[in-house]
């Protein structure tokens, strides 16, 4: 969700807990692995009744129901009060949501056909809190951002799997009455170098392994795909982080059985472009070298990410299977190691680029239909792209920053996804295109009714996270037949 400011957030949540009742569910057990990941972030300063009073006075006009509902008033961003809050409401019926909308002045079925009520609100509510973006304050909206996209995200996707044979000898019991465990995925985070020898971090995920046998006779099964999937976050280029997409990398590791590593890369404006596309193609190259410590070949490196990640995605596929020479050389001696490190990488076996950005400068008709009131907007992406290019050592049309103008004949099979409701909607399905006239294999999937950022809302919105494994099964049945054409080419 787009920045909004912490004032306005926490008094909305406010709000919410009072009317719908949600304070056991906001205040009960705290994570510790979560509240650890929330306190890395610089300390918020606590939200008391009083602030929530100055910031909304129409809240001093209480009604007696509404002054008897305030006596458990959250007085701290408590961690996944906003999945709480964001995933009750949808269990409002139908009139009272519309209702709220009207009030909110937010859209209509009408406008968007395929939006149900409770995304329609999150959407009118996203445009209620809504500041315009601020180069100058881009460390203050990263910030705000992360706290806020990972109070969204489920509280289970915090916790980690049993990692012991003897749990999972009890979790695996062939027994019809025995329970599943929960919690199925470890995560692990890696320092490694990103590409001026500075330290990166990554974050590795791996499914608990499944044991076949008996007793202590029982070897474990892990990753029989022998994939590993490289994600890139979303965000502009100059917010997001591993911990923002945590939610949607725990759920590809745990849906497709694949290790994922996660990249956190260095952003805009401190570190222009191509900084973030130079760290992502170092963790590729550590990962070519490490795989086989995830159970997985060099040759099955698949590539995702989301937004501009989606965008890193493309610009990795293009530059590992044909490495741009000339364009690495504008970089100088950072260009030119680079270039050596790419013409060492093993070839993507296949990438899922998600509502990603390929073409900065031409404008498609998705520009004009939705780039006002939904989670990314005009202004979003014109202040994204100057922390991006303003200070780049590279012009702003050049192959190293638009991955439509690179040669992409012979990148990897592709399984692309697109918003419908996106701006950026249409710059995917012009990806497709150019893919498909240079016979590479490409499969598109439209989300219908679904903003830009759509994976940031699966755990609070039931058909957007119906929709989010859908893709990530979709994308591992791709990839499950890429690797069976190629055994079959092989034989």
């Amino acid at each position: 969700m787009p920045y909004s400011a912490a004032l306005s957030v926490n008094t909305l949540l406010n709000k919410a807990v009072r009317t719908l009742n949600l304070t056991s569910l906001g205040q009960g057990t705290r994570d510790g692995l979560c509240d650890s990941v929330l306190n890395s972030y610089k300390e918020e300063k606590p939200l008391t009744a009083d602030a929530d009073v100055q910031a909304c006075p129409a809240a001093k006009q209480l009604s007696i129901k509404e002054k008897v509902l305030q006596h458990n008033l959250m007085t701290t961003y408590q961690p996944h009060l906003l999945h709480y809050a964001m995933k009750g409401i949808g269990h409002l019926p139908e009139a009272v949501l519309e209702s709220l909308i009207g009030y909110l002045d937010g859209p209509t079925a009408k406008q968007y056909e395929h939006i149900d009520a409770h995304l329609r609100l999150i959407l009118a509510v996203n445009s209620k809190l809504k500041t315009p973006l601020q180069l100058t304050k881009m460390a203050e909206l990263r910030k705000r951002f992360a706290i806020d996209t990972v109070a969204m995200q489920a509280p289970k996707v915090w916790q980690q799997a049993s990692a012991t044979i003897f749990n999972s000898i009890k979790f695996t019991s062939i027994t019809p009455f025995s329970k599943k465990e929960e919690h199925s995925v470890n995560w692990e985070d890696k320092t490694i170098a990103n590409a001026d020898d500075g330290d990166m971090t990554i974050r590795c995920y791996q499914k608990r392994a499944r044991y076949a046998g008996f007793g202590f006779k029982r070897k474990a099964k892990r990753n029989p795909d022998k994939t590993v999937l490289l994600y890139f976050h979303g965000g502009g280029f100059c917010i997001g982080d591993i911990n923002t997409h945590h939610e949607f990398c725990h759920a590809v590791c745990e849906l497709t059985g694949w290790p994922v590593v996660s990249v956190d890369y260095r952003l805009a404006p401190e570190h222009p472009a191509p900084t973030g596309l130079r760290d992502c193609i170092a963790a590729y190259a550590w990962l070519a070298k490490n795989c086989q410590t995830l159970g997985a070949l060099a040759s099955r490196i698949v590539l995702a990410g989301d937004s501009a990640g989606g965008g890193l995605s493309t610009m990795i596929a293009q530059q590992v299977s044909t490495p741009a020479a000339k364009a690495w050389q504008d970089l100088g001696a950072d260009g030119q190691k680079t270039l050596e490190t790419l013409q060492r990488l093993p070839q993507p076996l296949a990438q899922m680029p998600l509502y990603p950005v390929t073409d900065v400068e031409n404008d498609y008709p998705s520009w004009e239909l939705y780039g006002e009131g939904l989670l990314l907007d005009h202004a979003d992406v014109a202040v994204f792209d100057a922390a991006c290019l303003q200070n780049s050592p590279l012009p702003r049309q050049h192959i190293l920053t638009s991955p439509m103008l690179g040669d992409n004949r012979h990148v990897c099979p592709t399984y692309i996804v697109a918003a419908e409701l996106d701006v950026l909607r249409d710059e995917a399905f012009a990806y497709a295109k150019q893919l498909e006239g240079y016979g590479v294999a490409v499969q598109t999937y439209t989300v219908y009714g679904a903003p830009h950022g759509f994976i940031h809302l699966m755990s609070v919105h039931q058909r957007l996270e119906e929709e989010t494994h859908h893709i990530i099964n979709g994308f591992a049945r791709f990839v499950r037949e890429v690797i069976s054409t190629q055994d079959v080419l092989a034989a």
